[in-house]
């Protein structure tokens, strides 16, 4: 976990890039849910999700270790593939990124408009992964993880924003795809010795965390999500599940129709747009609101990048 220092230092990098992210609290969202509520809006970056936090560490850490690495590539469903892109463009870097075939085809649209070669591969994240890196090898380009130090690094700064917009949260909820963002908000709560509880979130229908978290061991389980994509896992990262089994209070599971309820609430009581895994900690919240009543509550909304289908079909 970075120390505080590390995690101010990576606060310093981005900040030329990426303005500090609002943590707002909606009245009309909180109606009903009988707790405090903050959102986080993570949807506010340049790439509209938190992971270009990371990227953005990852890239000038790699640029100082390895100053003639001509290029970089890496598997993602969007938002990662995102931050990559962003990232190497700033850094004068190739950028080739690898997603499944029927990805969000405006997350693809977005990583082409940052310069990124994109290859599609395979039906879900783990083949597109694979293929990642036989390219990597094929073409010597530098694989950049989904889950890296250096990214949850840079990732944590969203966790150090947010713990000091709002002081005494009882609990935090966080979407966990591979785990960077839990991570981040974890190694922020740590750095500034917080007791605030950290409930994980993922989809019912990709539950390979929540199961591992469950069972303390690894536990591979196939995803079926047709919403949340960006938490679409079917094979965690060992190093964030012994995080995640360490710092996590618990791992909570919602639905695909809950995720969308969430996503069309988000949008009409904030008139901001949630993709399905950027939704998933309001649903979680709203699903579990008893446990929660009388509490001060932050929902992180990782990221806003959802398909004009998915909007409709939100909308409907």
């Amino acid at each position: 976990m970075p120390t505080l220092s590390e995690i101010e230092a990576a606060k310093a990098l981005i900040r030329p890039h990426i303005r500090e992210t609002p943590t707002y609290r909606w009245p009309l969202l909180e109606a009903g849910l009988g707790c405090e509520l903050w959102l986080k809006h993570e949807n506010h970056t340049p790439v509209g999700a938190f992971k270009i936090r990371g990227g953005l560490v990852y890239m000038d850490e790699l640029k100082r270790q390895q100053p003639d690495v001509g290029g970089v590539i890496a598997a993602t469903t969007g938002n990662h593939g995102q931050s990559i892109a962003f990232a190497a463009k700033l850094n004068g870097l190739r950028a080739v990124i690898v997603v499944p075939h029927g990805n969000n085809p405006e997350k693809n649209n977005a990583m082409r408009s940052l310069g990124a070669e994109l290859v599609e591969h395979g039906r879900e994240f783990q083949e597109a992964l694979e293929y990642s890196r036989e390219l990597a090898a094929k073409e010597g380009l530098h694989a950049v993880p989904s889950f890296h130090p250096w990214l949850v690094r840079g990732v944590a700064t969203y966790g150090l924003e947010m713990f000091r917009s709002v002081a005494d949260l009882d609990a935090v909820f966080v979407p966990i795809g591979l785990g960077s963002g839990f991570c981040g908000i974890a190694a922020a709560r740590e750095a500034l010795g917080l007791k605030t509880k950290i409930i994980g979130v993922v989809s019912e229908h990709a539950p390979a965390y929540a199961l591992s978290f469950q069972q303390r061991q690894f536990v591979e389980q196939s995803s079926t999500t047709r919403v949340a994509e960006g938490v679409a896992c079917k094979t965690p990262n060992k190093e964030a599940l012994e995080y995640a089994i360490r710092y996590a209070d618990d791992i909570l599971t919602v639905n695909d129709d809950e995720t969308i309820t969430a996503m069309r609430d988000l949008m009409q009581a904030t008139h901001n747009l949630a993709e399905g895994a950027g939704a998933l900690a309001y649903a979680a919240l709203k699903k579990h609101q008893a446990q929660f009543e009388g509490q001060r509550i932050a929902c992180v909304l990782t990221g806003g990048n959802a398909s004009m289908a998915m909007i409709a079909r939100t909308l409907a």
